[in-house]
């Protein structure tokens, strides 16, 4: 059976969340639940990046790692410019550790991603470029944790995701967070 809506775009690869204590939240993800190791990308700014189709100039970390097949991103914002990290959707991410602020879907057309949120009445909330990969953030109106992020990789790019999936494998707990910059 074929899927319908936007989840033909795509299988979810990513549950992302924004906790309120992000060291505390790594330890947790690390410790607890024994996913890792994360490694760090500070002072992220997407080339182009739009808020709400306006220009904006927001900054965030992000941390990930690889829970089996699933990436877990833990993300910081920097700053307050109009993000999904501040505002009406910073609550989805609240709490200590965060609750799931949004899932990430990768597609090999960007196009498609667009064409599928304006078929389906799902706002583009942010877009922008990190280098020659394209995203966008739509917003379905579902509540929180619906967010969902599209993500086309540039495919000439280094294999970051099975670089960081690799290092989970057999990970022995050590430096539970590391830093890619």
């Amino acid at each position: 059976m074929k899927k319908g809506g936007l989840a033909s775009l795509g299988e979810i690869m990513q549950l992302a969340f924004v906790p309120d204590d992000f060291d505390a939240a790594v330890r947790h993800w690390t410790q607890t639940m024994g996913v890792g190791p994360f490694f760090l990308l500070e002072g992220i700014h997407l080339d182009g990046m739009k808020y709400k189709g306006e220009p904006t100039d927001a900054v965030f970390d992000l941390a990930l790692a690889y829970w089996g097949e699933l990436q877990i991103e833990l993300i910081r914002p920097r700053d307050n410019h109009p993000s999904i990290y501040t505002g009406e959707y910073a609550d989805l991410g609240g709490g200590p550790m965060g609750n799931l602020h949004h899932v990430c879907i990768l597609v090999d057309d960007i196009a498609d991603a667009y064409a599928a949120c304006e078929q389906h009445g799902a706002e583009i909330v942010i877009e922008g470029n990190f280098g020659n990969s394209k995203v966008i953030y739509a917003d379905p109106g579902a509540g929180p944790g619906s967010l969902i992020e599209v993500l086309q990789q540039d495919p000439d790019g280094p294999d970051l995701f099975g670089m960081i999936k690799a290092a989970g494998e057999g990970w022995d707990g050590s430096e539970p967070l590391r830093s890619l910059g």
